[in-house]
């Protein structure tokens, strides 16, 4: 079912959260085309290739520009590249008639608001509708009658033949399935209520395991349960969720990543390194995957192959403290003190007074025979307050540092 696409006033576009709000998307979507209007929503991973010019342009063709709005959705919009942040500043720069549909108790709170830098922040004024459980017909009846009849702004542009027929191809195929079930939306209300959980773990995986029980295909909720498993120090079973959402979407690369770092936190070194690595082939630009498999391989004792992955690190991410601190530690413990000199000082230029950096540098001065300068910058290291900074064993846990750092960390405390 569908219109005309040049019938601005009943095309739609709907914007979301897929791991937040698929379910209500999809309902969503089915009760909009029920009742005549041209729908699109995406349902394919953006990291296929060119269908993203194809999804930008699907919002330049409709008139209407539904965001779907739940606890957590907003969460990475603060990142430059982060795909939902480009669909609302996509719609907002066409001035699209945008409309937020509130779900699982979203409020624009002051977490949300920080998530809306920049143009983003227009959102939060835009009125919207709020669709509670029991009331759900009457708020799409409010959606359908009176905030998708507000007049269409800027120049509606038809996508080309190629790109409309590839678009249509995913409507037909939402359309195709069926309609969320009652346990898929519940489920997507005990995962939202999860992720309003952050501080509180154990509250925290109730929730995600009630959305799992009453949804075993909800890849995100074993994501997040992970998350929150390894919060509490539970390595195994953060690492058992995190591999049940790679078997349900072997594509997922954040899974990957957070399965590197909780294997490496356990000191599988392999395993760790494997998942960074698989992270890295499915997401190439991702300089953080880079920067976790150095700190692997430099455990593992190939700093030449750490030196490689910090150096990628850096090019894709130029403004990367992490990246250069720890490639400066490497260039120390092989030696080459001019060039970690050089990475200390531009971490110290990107994060002034951050105390791993000082301390890196004053090792590196140290070692360099610049004694006075190395004690000056070490005394400005605020590791402890109760002057912990001197206690070498001490440092070495607090910076994880290999051991030629360690031995010019005891030199130069045994000189204050």
């Amino acid at each position: 079912m569908g219109v005309r696409m040049s019938d601005s006033d009943k095309t739609v576009f709907i914007s979301y959260r897929r791991g937040v709000s698929w379910a209500t998307a999809r309902l969503i979507f089915q009760d909009l085309r029920d009742h005549g209007f041209d729908v699109f929503m995406d349902v394919e991973s953006i990291d296929s290739g060119t269908f993203d010019t194809i999804i930008l342009n699907q919002i330049a063709a409709r008139g209407h520009f539904v965001v779907i709005l739940a606890p957590g959705t907003l969460e990475r919009c603060a990142e430059p590249g982060d795909w939902l942040r480009r669909e609302i500043e996509r719609a907002l720069n066409l001035k699209r008639n945008i409309v937020p549909v509130l779900t699982n108790r979203f409020e624009f709170d002051d977490k949300a608001k920080a998530c809306l830098t920049g143009k983003l922040a227009d959102l939060a004024r835009y009125n919207g509708v709020t669709i509670y459980p029991d009331f759900y017909e009457a708020a799409m009846d409010k959606l359908r009658t009176r905030f998708l009849k507000q007049p269409v702004k800027g120049r509606v542009v038809p996508a080309s033949p190629a790109e409309q027929a590839a678009a249509q191809r995913q409507i037909e195929e939402i359309a195709s399935q069926p309609p969320p079930t009652e346990d898929e939306l519940t489920a997507e209300e005990w995962f939202n209520r999860g992720l309003a959980l952050f501080y509180n773990s154990e509250e925290e995986i109730a929730c995600y395991t009630e959305a799992i029980r009453l949804n075993p295909q909800y890849t995100d909720a074993y994501y997040n349960r992970g998350h929150a498993r390894r919060k509490q120090g539970d390595l195994d079973g953060a690492i058992a969720d995190y591999g049940e959402a790679i078997r349900l979407n072997p594509q997922y690369a954040e899974a990957y990543n957070n399965r590197g770092f909780a294997r490496w936190k356990q000191g599988d070194l392999d395993g760790a390194i494997a998942d960074y690595t698989e992270e890295i082939r499915l997401n190439p630009q991702h300089a953080p995957a880079y920067n976790s498999r150095g700190l692997a391989l430099a455990d593992q004792g190939d700093l030449d192959g750490a030196i490689a992955d910090y150096t990628e690190a850096i090019r894709l991410s130029p403004w990367d403290v992490a990246a250069y601190s720890n490639r400066g530690e490497v260039y120390f413990a092989t030696g080459q003190y001019d060039q970690a000199l050089m990475d200390f000082n531009k971490a110290n230029y990107l994060r002034p007074g951050f105390d791993f950096v000082l301390a890196g540098l004053a090792i590196t001065q140290h070692a360099l025979g610049q004694v006075k300068e190395a004690k000056r910058l070490w005394r400005r290291v605020r590791l402890g307050m109760d002057k912990r900074y001197r206690d070498v064993e001490w440092v070495r846990q607090e910076l994880n540092w290999a051991d030629p750092l360690v031995d010019e960390a005891r030199k130069l405390i045994a000189r204050l």
